[in-house]
């Protein structure tokens, strides 16, 4: 496979990931790269990629309310339509996991029932109220932004950058599932896609403001990494859409202040 090649298929494999989008019909290979063959992807290869996705996603989803801000609606109106249209875009993989996540920590008596909790699909109180709390954060800091389409942009990239640094300082919690795969994530990819959004936030935001978004966004990653290895040791795949949810929210939450 190509240079271009693997780097197509990165792309496709963080798409298929992180989005709704349409990725084509590229057969899945193993998650740290054995065996690879012209048609596989690599989800721990592709890490370098969500930033970029989140970037995208945030970018586009702060578009509809700047639209509907210029066309007269009110701003935190506008803010509740652009978190629909970003979960529309994302399928709600984020808040999916940052709701089994709540139930699984808050419910659970031991790690085995946390996790078993976690893989359950029906949402308990604690993930409604995760939920409620999580979109009325976001909305409300974001109807408080003069430019939604950057500070929504540099929340997201932040975001799914956060989520490939819980990759590298956190050991799987449990050995099966779509995380567990995704233990020798390339240092290069990790490098670039914490870079990236540093970079996007560098080059759009004052210095003041991108530092505190760069900080909210280390400060979050780390309690959310330090809450895992004590509730379940390690990190799944709800662990890392949750840490995108609430690693948002805090970014937008201090470019708010």
């Amino acid at each position: 496979m190509s240079w271009l090649s693997r780097r197509r298929a990165d792309l496709l494999a963080g798409l298929g990931l992180l989005t709704r989008l349409p990725a084509g019909r590229s057969r899945r290979g193993t998650a740290g790269g054995e065996d690879e063959s012209e048609d596989e992807i690599d989800l721990a290869r592709s890490a370098w990629t969500w930033p970029l996705i989140g970037l995208a996603v945030g970018a586009a989803s702060g578009g509809v309310a700047g639209l509907l801000d210029w066309a007269g609606m009110g701003r935190l109106t506008a803010a509740g339509w652009a978190m629909a249209a970003q979960v529309l875009l994302t399928g709600g993989l984020h808040e999916d996991g940052l709701a089994d996540m709540a139930d699984g920590f808050g419910g659970g008596r031991d790690t085995a029932r946390k996790l078993a909790i976690m893989r359950d699909s029906r949402v308990g109180s604690y993930g409604v109220l995760a939920l409620v709390l999580a979109l009325l954060i976001r909305a409300s800091a974001l109807a408080g932004l003069a430019h939604p389409v950057t500070g929504l942009a540099v929340a997201g990239g932040l975001g799914r950058a956060a989520m490939a640094g819980l990759l590298g300082v956190l050991p799987p919690a449990r050995r099966d599932g779509l995380a567990a795969g995704m233990t020798r994530v390339p240092p290069m990819a990790l490098a670039a896609g914490l870079a990236v959004p540093v970079l996007a936030a560098g080059l759009t935001l004052p210095p003041s403001r991108a530092a505190g978004a760069c900080l909210a966004a280390i400060v979050a990653a780390g309690l959310v990494a330090g809450l895992a290895r004590r509730q379940i040791g390690g990190h799944t795949g709800d662990v890392l859409g949750a840490c995108a949810v609430i690693v948002e929210g805090s970014v937008l939450s201090v470019l708010a202040l």
